[in-house]
């Protein structure tokens, strides 16, 4: 007698585990400047990385790590997804007014005493190719904002973000923080003076001595496929618009 044998596929019986993913990896934004005269720069936002068809494995455990956003005189943390995608932290902005931005996923602002600085300017800090742009530079008197993804930072005002609707909600993320002359980005970079970045969205805090925004891990891929056989970290797990979604605030695991 020839028995029947079926499988039973994943825990929500779908097609198998999905051969790829799309993804939005944003790290910690940097802190803003503080500090001397008050002139100081915006941090600059956590690097930002989003992108579809990214291969994962059946049976693999990817560890995600979401960055803090940078406290007094720190750059922001990387975030990652396992050792396939990773973000730096957003740089600093300049401390006492008198020196540059630091680098980072996007620049940290530039001083704005530029008493003492070579060719009277304090340069914006660098930012990462592929997640972010530099800061803005500070001039006599206005301090550098921070910059963004989607910007470099500006004299004063902070670098604009960029939008995501990976979560099915249309949210902006890792905006520059604005120099302590400025105004903040849009994307939810911090304003002036001494607004924080956004939680989970990498933004820059703005001057004077405010911290930048935590980042964000989310992962989706079509609702055919499987869910995931285990996470840890408790990322928020939703079915909608034809996608299964994972977003994480805090550092976990997801295997499939």
């Amino acid at each position: 007698m020839t028995g029947i044998v079926c499988a039973i596929v994943g825990a929500s019986y779908g097609l198998a585990v999905p051969p790829t993913i799309e993804y939005l990896v944003v790290a910690g934004g940097g802190w803003g400047g503080a500090g001397g005269a008050n002139r100081n720069g915006g941090g600059g936002a956590g690097g930002m990385r989003t992108a579809t068809g990214l291969s994962i494995s059946n049976g693999t455990t990817y560890t995600v790590t979401v960055g803090a956003g940078g406290g007094q005189s720190s750059n922001g943390s990387p975030s990652s997804f396992g050792a396939l995608v990773s973000c730096v932290g957003g740089g600093r902005g300049s401390v006492n007014s008198i020196f540059s931005g630091a680098a980072g996923g996007s620049g940290g602002g530039g001083g704005g005493d530029t008493d003492d600085a070579p060719g009277g300017v304090w340069s914006g800090g660098a930012g990462t190719s592929g997640e972010g742009n530099n800061g803005g530079p500070g001039f006599s008197n206005t301090a550098g904002g921070g910059g963004g993804k989607g910007a470099v930072g500006g004299t004063a005002d902070g670098g604009a973000g960029a939008y995501s609707s990976i979560t099915g909600t249309t949210v902006g993320y890792a905006g520059g923080g604005a120099g302590n002359t400025g105004t903040g980005a849009t994307a939810f970079g911090g304003g002036n003076p001494g607004v924080a970045g956004t939680a989970n969205t990498g933004g820059g805090g703005g001057a004077s001595d405010s911290n930048g925004g935590s980042g964000i891990v989310v992962v989706r891929y079509a609702d055919s496929f499987a869910e995931a056989a285990s996470t840890t970290g408790s990322p928020t797990y939703t079915v909608s618009g034809g996608y299964r979604i994972y977003k994480f605030t805090g550092s976990g695991s997801i295997t499939w």
